[in-house]
């Protein structure tokens, strides 16, 4: 798996067609946990199982852990949700980058 992560609008996808263009794109992952949360589903058990069935993909996330904390608590509980998701991706990723201002950094 390859996860390529940061802010909102600043190149993921566009980084990702360009160098993976022959692999599986996965997007908008963090609207994904927000539904999950949105069930009160059990988000580490069902990001595991994500990647479980796609090992193999490029995985792009917006990281929305910076910034103001949400006073809803449906919001707070999703920006703790999308933080610790991106900590799981990052250990079992192969790759790891990290995109801001279009200027991607790999990290692993």
């Amino acid at each position: 798996m390859i996860l390529i992560f940061g802010g909102a609008y600043q190149g993921k996808l566009d980084y990702a067609l360009e160098r993976f263009e022959d692999k599986k794109i996965i997007r908008y992952l963090d609207k994904w946990i927000l539904d999950l949360v949105k069930e009160n589903a059990n988000v580490e058990e069902a990001v595991r199982q994500f990647i479980a069935d796609n090992s193999d993909a490029v995985v792009i996330c917006n990281d929305i852990s910076c910034g103001v904390v949400p006073v809803d608590p449906v919001m707070r509980k999703w920006r703790e949700a999308v933080g610790r998701t991106l900590a799981i991706l990052s250990q079992k990723s192969d790759e790891v980058v990290r995109l801001f201002c279009g200027i991607p950094t790999r990290l692993k």
